[in-house]
Order: C-alpha cells, then structure tokens, then sequence
C-alpha cells in the first residue's frame, strides 16, 4: 500500500502548483493582456537591456510582478530619461503608450546605429505598469484602494477640488490618500527608490509619467499640483516647450502647471520633485503626459457604459492611432535628454525664461 503524504496549508504537491501556475496565467490573460504584452517584449529585448522585477504585487491570489527596464549608458553622470506607466489601473492606454514606444525602441536597437550611438550618451528607465495589481482589478486604485496620485506625503497650500484633491474618509471613495502613519504605498516607494538611486548626481533628468481621462485635448502638465506658485526653474520648462514647438509646431498638446486645474494632496511628482532637488544640484523636470479622453468618448457615446471606456479608446483603429501618435513626443523626449547641454538655459538667459513663463501661466486673470 503506498504510504500517505500529509499536505500541510502551506504544501502543494506538484499537480496541485501546476494547476494554480496555469491558472494564473489564464486570469493574466484575461484581466492583465498589458503584462502579457510586456513580457513578450522583454523576452525578446537584446541583451545590453537590463530587466529586472522591483516588486511583487498579489490580489485574488495572483501574483503580479512590477518590471523596471534600463538601457543606455552606464556612466552615474550621464542625463536620465524615465518613462512610467500604468499608475492608475482603469488607465490602461497610459502603460500601453509606453509599452509601445518600448517595443519600438527595442526592435530598432538590433539595426539602428544612429539610435546606438544615441544611448551611448544617456540613460534609460522604464517602469512601464506601476500598479498592476489596480490595472488587474479594473480600478483607479491599487489593491489597498488607494490613489497612487494622492499618496505622498504633500499637502495643499489651499483649498483642493472636494474628494477629487484627495481625501481620507473612505478607500471605497475614488481619490483616497490613504493613511499618513502607514506610509507610501508599496507601488509608490519602488517609484521613489528607483529615483533616489537613479536621478542624484546627474546634471540633467527628465520623467514622462503617461495617464489619460482628462479634457478634450492631450496636456502636459508639470508640477506643481499643491501649490499655485511656479516651480524651481521653471525657465528649463518653458525653454523645453519652445523647443519642441520649434522643431513639431503643428503639435496637438497643451503644456501647463496641473495647478491650474486643480490644487491636490499628496502629489506623486510633486514629492519627487522636491525631494531630488533637495540632494541633487543637477535639472530635473517631470512631466505628465494627460490623453484627452473626451473626444474618444463624444465620438463613441456608449463607451460611457463602461467603466474602462472613460479613460481609453474602445474603437481598434483609434486606440493605434493613440498608441502611434505620442512615439514623436517620447523620441524628441529622448533627443532632448541626451543633448541637453545645447538648449538647457543658463544665467540670464534663464531668468528671462522664467520671466516669460511666469506670465504665461501665471499672471493674474488667465
């Protein structure tokens, strides 16, 4: 008679894994193709592309890993490009814009030597699903049911929009911050560990964090959202607008302080803004890449009965058309990183810069 295994709850025997293994990827499949994606991505990337999982994120039993991709040079002083994705789960074109420029730029590594010569001179990190667990769920969210947006600890000097500033009443309300004493987020300090130890001691760094949901026409926005005074150097940002508006002036997007929207609590870039400059003498600008998702809704009106159609485009042939039409914006992005010395203002040059700026986005009665 064979002899008996006693399983305890933490043992499985093989058969058992192997069902639970497929299983989760069946349930990946289904809610997270995003990940998928991604992965088949990675899997084929050339190898002086550096991957590794920075976390592990579980709900409803499935096991989520948050990837972060590094390409470019190596040197501790060569100027920084990072691209995130995915920070709020219901929008999931945000982290499939960035997937896409990703694939692209991969593909391109195996013939490209203008593109190789390129990423000599500066560094790349992607983080392309921040919060996979809330992008599996289909919700804003992450597991915990907290905005990830409204998570750091930063308050607003005024009066913030009611619920949609932040708010602590309740995770099953959109917009919850979370509590104070807890902490960040486990999604947001994978976030703010890969800047603290990628952005000081460089002279020059820029973020693109991708989102959509909001207006009619895609924006860039910059910090601040907590406050309505301008930024440190804001100048750098005027003078990164004139640049693109040079080079693309039939472009479609709207550079603007978030502030002038909104005032907010806990303020992700706001926090790692301020937190980079506080140890570090070198630039850094964030910017949040907004999509306009209104219009893909004023053409398609019953998109409205579902959730995830407010903040992605349904139809197949507009969601490529989004996923082509922001690979310029990330490539001069790029370009604008890596030659950073021969646009970024100085001196009075600067101080002109933030004079003009401060009237653009500023001045009283706009």
């Amino acid at each position: 008679m064979p002899e008996l295994r006693t399983l305890t709850p933490h043992t499985c025997i093989p058969d058992e894994q192997a069902r639970r293994d497929k299983r989760q990827r069946r349930l990946l499949r289904t809610f997270l193709p995003e990940l998928i994606e991604l992965e088949r991505t990675l899997a084929e990337a050339p190898l002086q592309v550096s991957v590794q999982v920075t976390e592990r994120v579980t709900t409803d039993d499935v096991t989520m890993p948050i990837y972060r991709v590094d390409v470019g040079s190596p040197a501790p002083d060569a100027p920084l490009l990072m691209l995130v994705g995915g920070v709020h789960g219901l929008e999931r074109i945000g982290s499939q814009v960035v997937v896409a420029w990703l694939r692209n730029l991969l593909a391109r590594l195996r013939w490209d030597e203008s593109l190789a010569a390129l990423l000599q001179q500066v560094h790349i990190t992607v983080l392309p699903i921040l919060n996979p667990g809330g992008m599996y769920l289909n919700q804003r969210s992450n597991p915990n049911g907290v905005d990830l947006m409204r998570n750091a600890p930063i308050s607003a000097q005024n009066q913030s929009a009611f619920l949609l500033g932040g708010q602590r009443l309740s995770a099953r309300l959109p917009w919850y911050t979370g509590e104070p004493e807890q902490g960040m987020e486990a999604e947001n300090r994978v976030l703010a560990a890969v800047v603290a130890e990628m952005m000081p001691g460089r002279p020059f760094s820029l973020s693109l964090d991708c989102h959509s949901g909001f207006g009619w026409q895609d924006q860039i926005w910059f910090p601040y959202a907590y406050r309505r005074r301008p930024m440190r150097r804001i100048g750098t940002v005027m003078a990164l607008k004139l640049l693109w508006e040079q080079a693309w002036p039939n472009h479609n997007y709207v550079f603007e302080p978030q502030s002038r929207h909104y005032l907010t609590h806990g303020d992700l870039w706001d926090y790692l803004y301020k937190q980079v400059n506080r140890v570090s003498d070198g630039t850094f600008i964030p910017l949040t890449l907004e999509m306009g998702s209104w219009r893909w809704i004023r053409k398609r009106p019953r998109q409205l009965l579902r959730l995830d159609g407010l903040f992605n485009p349904l139809v197949p042939h507009r969601h490529q058309r989004v996923l082509r039409s922001h690979l310029t914006l990330m490539d001069f992005l790029l370009s604008a990183t890596a030659s950073f010395e021969n646009w970024l203002p100085a001196g009075k040059e600067e101080q002109s810069l933030r004079e003009a700026a401060i009237m653009h986005w500023y001045r009283e009665g706009r």
